[in-house]
């Protein structure tokens, strides 16, 4: 007995090395095709000095954690260590070749990587305000945006997809935009981050293949969870870019939302409700004047249309800038939707109707 257990626990030694190596060489063959497109590349010595250690942890999640570090210029970045690759690396390779393709104030800048043996690192410059989650689910005074500044990031984050979709040779979609994956400059300018899930796709073709359910419950387009909804495109975006919206406007995650205190209610659906039947009120905390009213009336408005339940009734990321642009008397309060409410536990349910009292 004791000699199975020996057997069984070296052959699946074996299996994991072999797994990496596997993996490795697959990343390797990547990154020497793709020379002209990938930053600096580091040794993992270089990120420990980089880093002092890890001595500074920024964040951690599923993927890994972020330390914080300093090049030998001087300048501050950030630095993801990546826990043991899953599949074929196909994460850190997304992330290598979606970022590496682009260049824009909207989206995080990747400075390099690391791919020593089985250590990998991707290090990006340093965001000191961190992500967006923490400024709009902190109800303390020290994080609250105004909401000129609300209305300036919702803007800055559709130009960094506005030019995912269309301003690379090759198109990206992101498929996990979400507050925690948007991260704010010295100056709160947005930044996307967190290309792990992201697909290229050519820029003419609309229609993309998935093989697997890709993003975050909350912010996941219905068509990825069935097919019957429509076709998976970069629709798939806009729809959480409306998600992350309406969160920004409520101040709150959308599923865990309190109305009165006294009743659990999908936000989506309590606030087109609000702006069907009141024109004047909101409902909203911090809205002074009647400039602020148009502007968030505005992005209400656009969030609506972004979550349609049917991608072909969603608006493409230019038009969502041309309508947060454009004046508020041209925008029209999308049809009664049925919009998608997630359970208490975050799995996607069926859909509500927004006539539902």
């Amino acid at each position: 007995m004791i000699m199975i257990v020996i057997t069984l626990r070296y052959i699946i030694r074996k299996f994991k090395s072999r797994r990496k190596t596997i993996n490795h060489v697959n990343i390797e063959i990547f990154l020497k095709n793709h020379e002209f497109l990938a930053p600096k590349r580091y040794k993992y010595s270089q990120v420990k000095k980089m880093t002092n250690s890890f001595k500074v942890k920024l964040g951690q999640g599923g993927f890994g954690s972020v330390y914080r570090g300093e090049l030998s210029n001087g300048i501050l970045v950030a630095v993801k260590v990546l826990n043991e690759l899953k599949g074929n690396g196909e994460d850190f390779i997304n992330e290598v070749a979606s970022v590496g393709r682009t260049s824009h104030v909207n989206i995080v800048t990747l400075v390099g990587f690391c791919c020593d043996r089985h250590q990998r690192a991707l290090i990006y410059e340093f965001m000191p305000n961190g992500s967006l989650e923490k400024f709009i689910y902190d109800s303390s005074s020290d994080t609250q945006l105004g909401w000129e500044k609300v209305h300036h990031i919702a803007i800055g984050i559709a130009r960094g997809l506005e030019y995912l979709h269309s301003g690379c040779n090759t198109r990206i979609l992101h498929f996990d935009i979400k507050p925690h994956n948007i991260l704010l400059d010295r100056d709160m300018c947005p930044k996307i981050s967190d290309f792990g899930l992201a697909k290229l796709s050519h820029a003419n073709r609309s229609m993309v293949s998935v093989s697997h359910l890709r993003g975050t419950p909350g912010y996941i387009a219905p068509e990825l969870f069935s097919r019957s909804f429509g076709q998976v495109s970069h629709k798939a975006d806009v729809y959480s870019y409306g998600m992350m919206v309406l969160e920004m406007i409520g101040g709150r995650k959308n599923i865990e939302v309190e109305v009165d205190h006294t009743s659990e209610i999908y936000f989506p659906h309590w606030i087109y409700k609000k702006i069907e039947v009141d024109e004047e009120h909101l409902g909203l905390h911090g809205i002074i004047g009647g400039e602020e009213n148009e502007m968030v009336r505005k992005m209400i408005i656009v969030g609506l249309w972004c979550i349609q339940t049917n991608p072909l009734n969603r608006p493409t990321i230019t038009k969502v800038l041309e309508m947060l642009d454009g004046d508020l008397a041209s925008l029209e309060i999308p049809p009664k939707p049925y919009l998608t409410s997630p359970s208490k536990s975050g799995d996607f349910l069926s859909p509500i109707s927004s006539s539902t009292d």
